[in-house]
């Protein structure tokens, strides 16, 4: 029986650029679909900022059918206003996928991070290189909201391969026995 695919949409939240990557994705390995940003730095009023996000993600919803949503969780700040908008956007994109009813799913940017290049504290560069090889993408966008959107998408799909390849097994030996792919 052929494995079932699900497409994974990856949110990077921003107030004035917001990234998405999406991937199809098996429970062996995820095939890169697309990747993009989504710039509202024209938009002057916050509120108009917020309506843009919702609408871009519902857009993309209805194009690629997600089956799950990831996102980037904020991260802490030093500027509480900055913070709040930060999480406004973030709750614009949730507030998409919760109104189709696609599950959302949330990562700290040091576990993206960490999942991607195995450094918690890679740069964005590194972690948009290793997508890049990743995936053999020659022409990376420059924007690397975009690579982050992507990251996210990515971050949900080790996440959720490992928990799917784990279940059950309460010990090594089981593990072992049902992971033998998995061993070196």
């Amino acid at each position: 029986m052929p494995e079932k695919e699900r497409i994974i949409l990856g949110i990077d939240p921003g107030t004035n650029i917001m990234g998405f990557g999406v991937l199809n994705a098996t429970s062996k390995q995820p095939g890169f679909i697309d990747m993009g940003i989504l710039d509202i730095r024209k938009e002057g009023d916050h509120y108009k900022k917020l309506s843009a996000i919702f609408n871009h993600t519902i857009r993309l919803i209805e194009n690629y059918n997600p089956e799950e949503l990831a996102i980037e969780a904020p991260f802490y700040g030093k500027n509480v206003q900055s913070m709040l908008k930060l999480g406004r956007a973030q709750g614009a994109a949730i507030a998409a996928a919760l109104y189709r009813e696609i599950p959302v799913f949330e990562y700290a940017p040091r576990k993206i991070k960490l999942s991607i290049t195995g450094v918690g504290q890679a740069s964005k560069e590194q972690v948009s290189a290793m997508l890049s090889q990743m995936f053999r993408i020659k022409n990376m966008p420059s924007n690397f909201d975009a690579t982050d959107g992507l990251a996210v998408a990515v971050c949900h799909f080790y996440e959720k391969s490992l928990s799917v390849k784990s279940a059950g097994a309460n010990n090594w030996e089981a593990f072992i026995k049902k992971n033998p792919d998995r061993i070196k």
